[in-house]
């Protein structure tokens, strides 16, 4: 089954410098095989895994995390709904819900035990009279302290564990955004909005890559109805890899018979998103919003519930319950797909899964705090974490 979250191609990272301790303590048979062992566990801890200029169906994984923990409790249902400082991750257009104060929203996330670090910042300003609203997010996914199995072996075939060193394999995003209103009045609003997004993503000392994209989105919103759709990368996303190697690394590589890669390029195609929201009024004190959306990407066959060479479509479903707009329920279910059912000893039936959530917040006056408790692979999988997030409103300077 093809990963769906580039968070788990970094725990399979991880998953290897677990079982170093293990493989380094067993008997070897020659000083060859401790020295390709060695350097093989290194690269692939340290290489990620790039094309030559081609589209790779899960470049930038770490963008489709999700942000804020009201979304992830929601299943990642938040393309027609969204209206606060985190739109400048889910739908740009939805920036200009914030109105008067800049609002901002800060998220932390351990995935795995501590082992992966998730990072989530973002602010929105409105200006011209609530007509236009900037924004600007930051994200960091990561995973520290990896092992550098390099020089594990001395040149006589000796394991030399001193000679470990760690680094860290990051990935960041920039995203510098824009959104206006196109229509606003009492019975429908519509509005626009683009990111300029940067991507910065570095392994230690021994690859670094830089990318540019764009996004472009629109939302609709009626007195109970909700729509949205976003095309991210619209005109592609460029990451253009680097390596650094010394000599003594290179040197170590060639003894191995591994290559030594200099540069390398990866392209994200364009991907949809279309979601639709409405509101239903369970009492004077509740109300329940229910939305749904779903991504559609073009980059080849996924393991999604449509999915075929041309299209492949994956489907959001989040639940929101409001009490007097002050405290919040939610639930949510995304991340739909074939797997092997666990109990079949054959590898022969296979069985739908899919990645449950939940949540809930409270709001004081311009403060939001919000949890939500995720599943990270499938809802028979015990890989949860807690994710808290914080949304407040900077009150603008009154003028004398």
């Amino acid at each position: 089954m093809e990963a769906e979250n580039e968070t788990f191609t970094q725990f399979c990272r991880v998953n290897l410098r677990l079982r170093i301790s293990v493989i380094q303590n067993s008997a070897f048979q020659s000083k060859h095989m401790r020295q390709n062992l060695a350097v093989t566990l290194s690269l692939l801890l340290i290489f990620p895994i790039v094309g030559f200029s081609q589209f790779r169906k899960y470049s930038n994984e770490f963008l489709n995390i999700g942000a804020g923990a009201r979304g992830l409790a929601m299943g990642n249902a938040q393309v027609a709904s969204v209206k606060d400082a985190t739109a400048g991750y889910w739908n740009p257009a939805g920036l200009v819900g914030v109105k008067d104060d800049p609002n901002v929203t800060l998220m932390h996330a351990d995935y795995f035990a501590g082992i992966g670090k998730y990072e989530y910042g973002s602010i929105a300003i409105p200006v011209q009279d609530n007509k236009r609203t900037l924004g600007f997010s930051f994200l960091r996914f990561a995973v520290d302290d990896i092992p550098n199995t390099l020089y594990l072996v001395e040149p006589d075939g000796s394991v030399n564990y001193g000679n470990i060193t760690s680094f860290s394999s990051a990935d960041y995003a920039f995203l510098f955004s824009f959104a206006q209103n196109l229509k606003d009045t009492e019975n429908k609003k519509i509005s626009f909005g683009v990111n300029a997004k940067v991507i910065y993503r570095s392994v230690g000392k021994f690859a670094t890559a830089w990318g540019f994209g764009l996004d472009a989105g629109i939302q609709m919103h009626g007195r109970k109805w909700h729509a949205g759709l976003v095309a991210r990368d619209i005109t592609t996303t460029f990451n253009a890899w680097t390596f650094k190697f010394s000599e003594k690394d290179k040197e170590v590589l060639y003894l191995t018979k591994n290559d030594i890669p200099v540069r390398s390029s990866e392209l994200t195609a364009p991907r949809l998103a279309l979601g639709g929201g409405y509101d239903f009024k369970i009492s004077k004190a509740v109300t329940l919003l229910a939305e749904a959306s779903a991504d559609f990407t073009f980059d080849g066959r996924r393991n999604t519930i449509v999915s075929s060479n041309a299209v492949s479509i994956d489907p959001h479903i989040g639940l929101e319950a409001a009490i007097k707009d002050v405290f919040f329920v939610r639930a949510g279910i995304t991340n739909f797909q074939r797997a092997l059912a666990d109990e079949d000893t054959l590898n022969q039936k296979k069985v739908w899964i899919y990645q449950p959530s939940i949540g809930a917040g409270f709001k004081i006056k311009s403060f939001h705090l919000d949890y939500a408790f995720t599943n990270l692979a499938n809802q028979s999988n015990p890989l949860y974490t807690h994710v808290f997030s914080l949304r407040f409103n900077i009150p603008k300077r009154k003028q004398p």
